[in-house]
C-alpha cells in the first residue's frame, strides 16, 4: 500500500520554507504523494476546516520544482468554483513541467457560502462536476473543436500543451454518486474514514459498477499526534486489509509534523 501525506494547513504566520522541508522529506521518507487541499473563498479562517492559504495548483508547482519523485495532488480542489478551461491549461502545464507527478482531485464542494460567495450554483454542483471532468477528459486527450455538450461547448480553438501520457484524475467522497463519478471520470477514488468495514463496502460498490473495478481505492485519515503511532499504524494495516491501496495521512499543524512523519513512516516500515 502507498502511504501519502497530506501538507499541513497553512497559516500566513507559517514560513513558506517549511512547505519545501516538509515535501523533501516526505520524499526522502519514502511518501509516495503529497496532498494539498482547495477552498477559493471560505466563510471562516483557513485552518482545520478551510485547509491552508496558498492556491493548491500554485503550490505544486512550486514544490515541484524542489523535489524529484514526489507526485503532488489536490484533496480535493473544489470543481464547481473553477473555470474549466483555465483548470484544464493549469493542469496540463504543471503536468508537463513536473515531469508527470501531479493528480487532479476533483470534488464537488459543500460549503454554500463559499458558492454564494463567488457566484456559483451550489444546487448543480454534482452536475457542474460531472461536466467538468468530462471537459477535462476531451481538452487532454487533444481537445479538438468543436466540442459539444451539456455546459462549456466551444465552437473553435487550440488546446496545449496536450499531456504526455495520462493525467491521473482523483474523485473524492463517501457518496453513491462520488462512486459512480469515480467509476465514469476517476483513475482514483479517495474516501473518507467510517470504518475499515464502512470503507470494504464501499470498496466494493465501487468495483461493482462499470469500470468502477479499473480505478485505485484510496482513503485520507487524520492523525494530529494525540494517539500512539502504533494506533495508527494499526489503522492503517486495518484499511490495506479492507482494500485501500493508498492511504494518505493529514498530520495536522505544522508544528511537529516533521516528527510524526517519521514515526509514522518509521512504524510502518515493519508491517
Amino acid at each position: 500500500m502507498e502511504l501519502q501525506v497530506v501538507l499541513p494547513d497553512e497559516s500566513p504566520t507559517m514560513p513558506v520554507r517549511t512547505l519545501v522541508d516538509l515535501a523533501r522529506a516526505a520524499e526522502d521518507l519514502g511518501y509516495t504523494t503529497a496532498w494539498l487541499p482547495d477552498h477559493v473563498l471560505p466563510p471562516g479562517e483557513y485552518g482545520a476546516t478551510f485547509g491552508g492559504v496558498y492556491e493548491p495548483l500554485v503550490t505544486i508547482g512550486h514544490l515541484s520544482a524542489v523535489t524529484e519523485r514526489l507526485r503532488f495532488g489536490t484533496s480535493v480542489l473544489v470543481a464547481p468554483l473553477r473555470d474549466p478551461f483555465v483548470l484544464a491549461k493549469q493542469v496540463a502545464t504543471l503536468h508537463q513541467l513536473s515531469g508527470g507527478r501531479v493528480v487532479l482531485g476533483l470534488g464537488v464542494g459543500w460549503n454554500v457560502p463559499e458558492f454564494d460567495a463567488v457566484g456559483a450554483d451550489h444546487r448543480q454542483r454534482g452536475a457542474v462536476t460531472d461536466d467538468v471532468l468530462a471537459l477535462l477528459r476531451h481538452l487532454f486527450s487533444g481537445g479538438t473543436a468543436p466540442y459539444r455538450a451539456r455546459r462549456f461547448s466551444y465552437e473553435e480553438g487550440v488546446f496545449a500543451p496536450v499531456p504526455e501520457g495520462k493525467v491521473p484524475v482523483m474523485i473524492g467522497g463517501n457518496s453513491d454518486a462520488a462512486l459512480r463519478r469515480a467509476a465514469r471520470y476517476g483513475d482514483v477514488w479517495q474516501g473518507i474514514p467510517a470504518g475499515p468495514g464502512a470503507f470494504a463496502e464501499r470498496v466494493r460498490t465501487l468495483a461493482g459498477l462499470p469500470s468502477g473495478g479499473d480505478v485505485v481505492p484510496a482513503l485520507r485519515v487524520g492523525w494530529d499526534g494525540s494517539t500512539p503511532v502504533e494506533q495508527v499504524a494499526d489503522a492503517v494495516v486495518a484499511y490495506r486489509e479492507a482494500g485501500a491501496a493508498q492511504l494518505a495521512v493529514h498530520l495536522g499543524a505544522y508544528e511537529g509534523t516533521l516528527g510524526r512523519m517519521e514515526a509514522l513512516a518509521g512504524a510502518m516500515a515493519a508491517r
